[in-house]
């Protein structure tokens, strides 16, 4: 059976260049796979056949021949039939579905390594957190060396290809019908060496540094949030894209405040006299001193909202609230003249209901007892 024209089975005219071969391939090759096609037992050969056309058509000295002398020119060095045939296949399809599965192309070598993320413990006060803030921080890295910008060849040489890989950074070993790929030993998967390195770097091309970043803090930020930034990572091996640094956020526990979300608490203390007939009191928020009226006979735990003095979060949402809870403060270091009097006030208290809380906590021991 007479052969069809290389260029008619992958469907390309022939002025056609590497990269549009190449889509073209890869597009017959998964039409006919013959896993895709386990009922049609044409498929099998239609995907032979695109191979073949691609073998010799994406190489340029088999290609040239092809086009002087039709099959004539190419017949015995392309094909299935034989170990050449099947390893020739083998490169092939690595190079064209590598990016589909992962491979590097026909070495299956991949590009320079992105470089490692990074992770900075930021602790910030809790007034810094809720109102944003910017701060200066230092990073001590690896960063691309200046002097061979991050070559690691002595400037004015550069990396030669490997020898032994030929650049792809594998080399394939053959065992019986099959080849095994694996990382070349020389260049250790990089496809060049060093032969005269870099001073500066000692051709690793990169060099420890401590890097000065200013970190832009949103308002609303809490305990647990990151901030991402992009690139100031270490830098990657081999000139590779560098990797990011997460600035972890750590808020100090506040001296008057705790935060709960969007919403502030506090306690605020006050003597008894205010407790039972009423006051004002100044009481404190993140953005100053507010006035607070204490209605007569407030018990203690009472708590009280300051609409809008809490915190606005960082994710969007409402401003929360700043909750004050009361505590009623026993007086301390009472003179005799003091103490007289409190006497005094508690014989008054005797016989009435002045203290509801107390009278029903002795009612609930009284039953408790069978009393």
């Amino acid at each position: 059976m007479a052969k069809r024209d290389y260029y008619e089975v992958l469907g390309v005219k022939k002025d056609v260049d590497a990269a549009e071969l190449k889509k073209a391939y890869r597009r017959v090759a998964m039409k006919f796979h013959p896993d895709r096609n386990p009922d049609d037992p044409g498929a099998e050969e239609k995907f032979k056949e695109a191979n073949e056309a691609y073998e010799v058509l994406s190489d340029d000295n088999k290609r040239a021949a092809y086009d002087r002398h039709g099959h004539a020119g190419v017949d015995g060095q392309a094909g299935m039939g034989g170990g050449a045939g099947f390893n020739n296949f083998s490169d092939i399809f690595g190079d064209v579905f590598g990016d589909i599965f992962g491979g590097g192309g026909r070495g299956g070598r991949g590009g320079p390594a992105r470089g490692s993320d990074l992770r900075y413990n930021l602790e910030l006060s809790l007034e810094e957190a809720v109102k944003g803030t910017s701060v200066q921080i230092k990073i001590p890295t690896l960063v691309s060396c200046k002097t061979c910008e991050g070559s690691g060849a002595k400037p004015g040489s550069k990396p030669v290809t490997c020898t032994t890989c030929g650049g792809h950074g594998q080399v394939r070993m053959q065992q019986g019908f099959f080849s095994v790929q694996q990382t070349c030993p020389t260049c250790r998967g990089r496809g060049t060496i060093i032969s005269d390195p870099c001073k500066s770097c000692h051709g690793q091309g990169r060099t420890e540094e401590t890097k000065t970043l200013s970190v832009k803090v949103p308002a609303g930020v809490d305990t647990g949030d990151r901030i991402r930034l992009s690139g100031e990572g270490e830098a990657g091996a081999d000139g590779g894209p560098s990797g990011d640094l997460y600035v972890q956020v750590h808020v100090r526990e506040h001296n008057i405040f705790k935060r709960d979300g969007a919403d502030l608490y506090c306690e605020v203390p006050i003597d008894f006299v205010d407790a039972a007939l009423g006051g004002e009191l100044e009481v404190p928020t993140l953005d100053g001193r507010v006035k607070l009226k204490v209605p007569p006979e407030t018990q203690t735990g009472k708590l009280f909202k300051l609409r809008g003095k809490g915190v606005t979060p960082v994710r969007g949402g409402g401003v929360g609230d700043l909750l004050c809870r009361v505590v009623v403060e026993t007086p301390v270091n009472l003179t005799s003249k003091q103490k007289e009097l409190l006497r005094d006030f508690q014989t008054t208290m005797k016989g009435g209901k002045y203290s509801p809380k107390q009278s029903s906590w002795f009612d609930g021991v009284k039953k408790f007892f069978g009393e």
